[in-house]
Parts: structure tokens; sequence; C-alpha cells
């Protein structure tokens, strides 16, 4: 995969819901030289179109969203102790015992809880609730704290970038790994006339992509993203969604949107004369930006072409390099095809 240092340098950048000011910079600077037109919205979406060797056929929309899942300053105890929440969906499972940074200084913490040895039976067996758990600065008061942490201060997972063998291990792949594929899109020569968004407040309910398809005003729109795969030890083949090697993932339904079948025919027909891997996801689960945007004004015909990935919402995720080739070609061929006017985004009836 080509400028890999660049997909490092979005999925380290720490950017969480209502806090995606880093990464947005990160993007623009890429982008800036290579686009007609680009604008942030009031909601801190960008905007961008570039026009290509030919007037597009059909309006079409590619998106992703800058946001990634964290958590935020609550409170602060008496003892210097910082109480948080959740920003978007994250798995208690993996919090306790992780080391985060605070605020925009990056102020060094652990996450902790009541020590096993003062717990009782039943609470080993339990999953603490996040009230029960507590972010150690260090401080040994409320006032020493809040020298260095403001409340609503977001919080991060710290993370490394690193591969192994032909895999991705890193935080925020969902969706970074989106906003990569966009960046590599808008700098190559395209053939016809795209816009491009790149939206906020995803995880905590697909927010800037309601914005932003709604300025855009598309007829296709094509979602780039990531998505959970649990092809793991002890889970049975059909309740695994997809897997990583086997190429980009085409989703037919989730929680918020039934993607179009003419389009979902078509990214199988290019994948296969192109020869590139292609699934299904075998599951009607989760949701991302194509639940907003489809139902934007007058209806948008949307696809979501997927990266799979392991551990999802996690301070380390896992995917596979082949299958982020395979995302970056399907969506660009599928991106030629639909703005070229491959589908009719309007029927006619007499």
């Amino acid at each position: 995969m080509n400028n890999i240092e660049l997909l490092k340098e979005l999925c380290l950048c720490n950017s969480v819901s209502g806090d995606e000011n880093a990464v947005r910079e990160i993007i623009l600077r890429e982008i800036k030289d290579f686009c007609d037109n680009v604008f942030i919205d009031p909601l801190g979406n960008i905007i961008a179109h570039k026009k290509g060797k030919n007037r597009a056929k059909s309006k079409l929309m590619l998106s992703a969203h800058m946001d990634e899942v964290g958590l935020m300053v609550t409170d602060i105890t008496n003892d210097g102790y910082l109480k948080f929440d959740e920003v978007g969906g994250i798995d208690r499972r993996v919090i306790v015992g992780k080391r985060v940074s605070v605020g925009t200084n990056k102020l060094q913490g652990v996450v902790g809880i009541k020590p096993i040895h003062l717990t009782k039976s039943d609470e080993r067996l339990a999953i603490g609730q996040m009230s029960e758990m507590y972010i150690d600065i260090g401080a040994k008061s409320k006032q020493e704290a809040l020298k260095y942490v403001s409340y609503g201060d977001s919080i991060y997972f710290n993370a490394d970038f690193y591969t192994v063998n032909s895999y991705l291990h890193t935080k925020a792949v969902d969706d970074r790994f989106g906003c990569f594929v966009l960046i590599q899109l808008i700098k190559a020569e395209l053939e016809y006339d795209t816009d491009f968004v790149f939206c906020v407040q995803e995880e905590v309910g697909l927010r800037g992509s309601k914005t932003a398809a709604y300025t855009v005003d598309p007829e296709f729109a094509i979602v780039v993203e990531t998505t959970t795969a649990a092809d793991i030890p002890n889970i049975e083949k059909q309740k695994q969604v997809c897997n990583l090697g086997d190429g980009a993932v085409i989703s037919i339904m989730d929680r918020r949107t039934i993607y179009d079948k003419e389009m979902v025919k078509l990214a199988f027909d290019c994948a296969e004369k192109n020869g590139i891997k292609l699934q299904y996801k075998r599951a009607v689960a989760g949701g991302n930006d194509a639940g907003s945007i489809n139902v934007s004004r007058g209806g948008v015909r949307t696809l979501a072409v997927s990266l799979a990935c392991r551990y999802l919402h996690a301070p380390i995720c896992a995917c596979s390099l082949d299958d982020c080739d395979s995302v970056l070609e399907v969506v660009k061929i599928l991106s030629e095809k639909i703005a070229g006017g491959s589908l009719s985004a309007k029927e006619i009836v007499k």
C-alpha cells in the first residue's frame, strides 16, 4: 500500500467526536492543492469538490468520517482523580489499565478501578461500570488537577502503529482509513467531477453527515468505512460477519440502512471484472453515515464499502493491508462507473 506514513499520521492523530480539529488540519494540508473548492461548514465537516476530465453524468459524493471513539472528563474528585464517560461506543472490558492522554497537552494517565484484593467474589466476574473507574494523573488534589485538566477535555488511548506480516495494528482505523482513501482519490486524476466530504461526529449519531449530505445534495453516495470482523477463535463461521484477507466488505443492510441493490451488484461486477477481492457483510448490525445520507433531502442512492477490522473501537485494531488495497481499488472503479452514468438516479414514470 502506497503512502503508509500518511495513514500512520491519520490513525495516531487524536480527534474524538466533537474535537476533530487536529485530524481536520492534516486532511486540509493534504487536499488543498488538489481540489477546485474546499470549505468547512459550521459543524466542522470538510466539503471538497474536484473537477475531473469530464462533467459527471450523475452527481456522486464520497464520504468518510474524521472522528474516533474516546472518553471525556466529566468530573474531578477532591483527591485529584478524573472521572469520565465514553464518547461513542466503547467496550468497557478494554478500558481498565490502559494508558491515556488527556486534553491538548496530552497529559499522561492510567485508567484504574478498585484493586482486585478488595473486591468480592461476584465483583471479580463482573465487568466494571465506567462510573467505578477513574483516571490517575498523579495529582494530589482537585486544585492541582485543575492546573492541567479542564472539564470536557477529550481523553485518548495511547497507541502505536506497526505492521505484522500483512496485517496492520493501530488505533482509529475507524475511520481514518476511510479518510485516507478519499485523500488518495483526491490526489489522483479523476475521470469525472466528484464531491468529497470528511464528516464529524459519526460515532455519536451520524451528525456531520446529515448536514454535509444536505449541503452537497448528491444523487449517489459511497460511504468508505471500517466494519467489525469476528473471525477469531470460538466464533462460528456464520457469525464472523466478515473476514480479514477476503477483500473489501459490501453491506446489504444494517441497523440504519438498506443499501441500494443495484449499487451492490455493480460493486461485485466491477470487482469480478478487475480481479479485486470483495465480500459481503454477513450480518445486520451496526450502522454508519449512510444512515443519514440515504434519507437526506429527496433521498440518495447509497452504498457502503468497508475495511474489515478486528477489535473495532479498541485501543488497538487489526486489519489486512491487502484488504486496504482492495477497498481503494473498488471505490476508485465504482466512482468512475457511477459518476459516468452507469446507474440511473431517477425513475421517470409517465
